[in-house]
């Protein structure tokens, strides 16, 4: 069956990242443990529950306090938590703008209100956009829906509420747990490996170059 959909995720494949970057920021402001606190898979840890809404930012600049060194600002915390986010490339956008005329567009994912103001931010300073919605024709964050990839119900969710079928839609992931839970869910899924760019996966035609 033709692809007909496609959902993106943000950090790694749209929106260039380095993790390391705030987990060493971290590490010098006094929390020693950030690589094993953060956990794609574990919905209930305290990462994973700001990324599904169920505390708030001050809750978690507060919670994070409580392991760093005296004197840490909220703009500390907050500078330290975006450090790993970086830039959003112009091809992928213009990509992005070129996909719209060939498949529905969706964009999928895990993030939390303080990385979803900043890259916003962005999105709006640099290329003049509103929101999201002038790139996708939905898109979906975890702190909003309370739901969180690789979950399966994430999944669901999206495609019942675009109205879309799992079958004729392809989900594009930098995270192999994110692609495996995608895949129990009915939907095709590709891994972005590191070393590729989603503007290689396609061709002048839009359409898909890579199997899946």
């Amino acid at each position: 069956m033709a692809i007909k959909n496609i959902i993106f995720d943000f950090g790694g494949v749209i929106c260039n990242i380095d993790i390391s970057l705030t987990e060493k920021a971290f590490y010098d402001m006094g929390l020693k443990k950030f690589d094993k606190s953060y956990s794609v898979t574990d919905r209930d840890n305290f990462f994973g529950a700001f990324e599904t809404g169920r505390i708030t930012p001050q809750q978690f600049r507060d919670t994070l306090k409580e392991y760093v060194d005296e004197g840490v600002t909220d703009d500390d915390i907050d500078t330290v938590w975006n450090a790993l986010l970086l830039d959003i490339p112009k091809q992928r956008i213009d990509l992005l703008k070129q996909l719209r005329s060939t498949y529905r567009l969706f964009l999928l994912s895990n993030t939390n209100e303080i990385h979803y103001k900043y890259y916003l931010s962005d999105l709006q300073r640099i290329y003049g956009f509103r929101d999201f919605n002038d790139l996708f024709d939905n898109a979906y964050f975890s702190h909003r829906i309370s739901l969180r990839k690789p979950f399966p119900e994430i999944f669901e969710f999206v495609i019942k509420d675009a109205g879309i079928k799992a079958s004729d839609t392809m989900f594009i992931d930098d995270s192999t747990e994110h692609v495996e839970g995608a895949r129990k869910a009915g939907l095709h899924a590709y891994y972005l490996k590191p070393e590729e760019d989603i503007t290689e996966l396609f061709n002048a035609e839009m359409q898909f170059l890579r199997p899946f």
